[in-house]
C-alpha cells in the first residue's frame, strides 16, 4: 500500500491506534501545554476545560509508551490517573529541586519492565539539575528510560525531550547531545520530542543526517512509516482547526533496528475543542528480533 495513503481519520472517543499486542509498540508523544492562568475564563487554553479532553483521548489510545512535554506535577498526576492503574512514570521537573515543568515518560507495566532511568540537563553540565547553556533562558531536560518487553524479552530505550523555544543555538547543541545519548548504549532507541523547529532544520539534520563520530542516524517515524494513518497535519495548531501541511515540530525518531508499521498525527476535536495546542504524534513500532 502507498505509505501516503490515509487509512483512517482521527475520531473523537475512538482510538487512532489504541492498544497493540507484542511484538509491536504503540508510542505517542504529546505536548500537553502547561497550565496557565486566564483572567477571562474563556480561553481554549484553560486547563480546567482541557483536562477532560486529554483524559478522553488517553483513555481511548492507551499507548505502550507515552512521552509528554510541558507537564507540571499536577498535570503529570492527571495523565497517570487517566491512563489507569497499569501505568507508571519516570521523570521529574526541570528545576534544580525537581519541580516545575517536566518531560515524563509513562509506560504500561503489564507490557514493559523498567530496567533503568536517567534525567539530564540539556547543557554543558548534564548531570547538574537545573543547569543551562547555549542561550536558553530556562532549563531544558531529557528523560531516558530503558525497558524490557515482557512478551518478547527485547530490550529498548526511550529518550524524551523538549527543545528550547527561543534559542536556535540551544536547539542545535541539544540535538547533538541527544543523538549521543540515544547511541551511547547498545539497545535500540526511540527519541520523542517537541523540537520547536521544523523538518529539515539544523537540529533535525543533526539527528537524521550522517555523523562519523556516532553510529547510524535516527529515522523520522512519520517519513519511514509503512502506512500513514492521518493527513500530514501540522503539529502545532494553537487550538485552531488542524492544518494540512503545517510545520511538524513534534517528532518520533527511531534507530534502524525498528520497523515503523504505521504513524499518525491525532488531530481530533471534541465538539470543536482541542485537548492541547499541539497534536499528539503516534507510531506503531515493530520491535527488532
Amino acid at each position: 500500500m502507498d505509505p501516503h495513503h490515509v487509512l483512517a481519520p482521527a475520531v473523537p472517543d475512538g482510538p487512532l491506534v489504541g492498544p497493540v499486542p507484542a511484538p509491536q509498540l504503540h508510542v505517542m508523544t504529546f505536548n500537553l501545554r502547561r497550565r496557565m492562568w486566564h483572567p477571562t475564563g474563556r480561553s481554549p487554553d484553560r486547563w480546567s476545560h482541557r483536562r477532560g479532553l486529554i483524559r478522553r483521548l488517553l483513555a481511548a489510545e492507551r499507548p505502550t509508551v507515552l512521552s509528554v512535554q510541558e507537564a507540571l506535577p499536577d498535570q503529570a498526576d492527571w495523565v497517570l490517573a487517566s491512563l489507569g492503574p497499569d501505568y507508571r512514570r519516570v521523570g521529574t521537573g526541570r528545576q534544580a529541586d525537581g519541580g516545575g515543568e517536566g518531560t515524563p515518560i509513562f509506560y504500561d507495566c503489564r507490557r514493559l519492565q523498567l530496567t533503568d532511568s536517567n534525567q539530564w540537563a540539556l547543557s554543558e553540565t548534564p548531570h547538574r539539575a537545573g543547569s543551562r547553556s547555549w542561550g536558553n533562558l530556562v532549563p531544558r531536560i531529557a528523560v531516558g528510560a530503558s525497558f524490557t518487553d515482557r512478551g518478547t524479552g527485547v530490550a529498548f530505550r526511550v529518550v524524551n525531550t523538549h527543545l528550547d523555544h527561543l534559542s536556535a543555538r540551544s536547539r542545535l547543541a541539544s540535538a547533538r547531545m541527544l543523538r549521543q545519548l540515544v547511541e551511547e548504549r547498545p539497545e535500540p532507541a526511540v527519541l520523542t520530542a517537541d523540537a520547536n523547529t521544523g523538518i529539515g532544520s539544523r537540529p533535525y539534520r543533526a539527528l537524521t543526517g550522517p555523523d562519523l563520530s556516532v553510529a547510524a542516524p535516527l529515522r523520522d517515524a512519520w517519513m519511514d512509516a509503512e502506512h500513514r494513518l492521518t493527513e500530514a497535519w501540522g503539529t502545532f495548531s494553537h487550538y485552531r482547526p488542524p492544518r494540512h501541511g503545517g510545520r511538524r515540530i513534534d517528532w518520533i525518531m527511531v534507530d534502524e533496528r525498528f520497523t515503523v508499521a504505521a504513524a499518525g498525527i491525532h488531530a481530533a476535536r471534541f465538539d470543536g475543542a482541542a485537548a492541547s495546542d499541539h497534536e499528539p504524534v503516534q507510531a506503531v513500532l515493530a520491535l527488532p528480533r
